[in-house]
């Protein structure tokens, strides 16, 4: 009989009779900015499940970096369509700073 471990695609590691969950992840190099650290604590303190699922399975990182990525994309394209609306230029910025701020 598979354990609930097993049917997620974990793995064992045995020392003589006991075995112990590899929990180590594999995706560890990714760097997790300001949205993957809010998305993490999201998780943890509403969708517990979901975080040990990502976490058991080894996606926490990889998860966590898309979602900062992503988010980081859509806050630039945010303030850059703000900016146009305002009519913010570079220009602006240079030539009159007290109209800019």
């Amino acid at each position: 009989m598979k354990s609930l471990y097993e049917e997620m695609n974990g793995s064992y590691v045995s020392f003589g009779d006991i075995r112990i969950p590899t929990l180590v992840s594999v995706d560890t190099n990714y760097e997790i900015g300001f949205w993957g650290q809010r998305h993490k604590e999201y998780l943890k303190e509403n969708h517990r499940a979901v975080y040990y699922k990502l976490l058991t399975s080894g996606k926490l990182n990889s998860s966590l970096h898309n979602i900062d990525v992503k988010a980081e994309e859509q806050y630039d394209l945010l303030v850059k369509q703000l900016a146009d609306s305002q009519g913010i230029t570079e220009q602006l910025k240079a030539e009159n700073q007290m109209l800019w701020v």
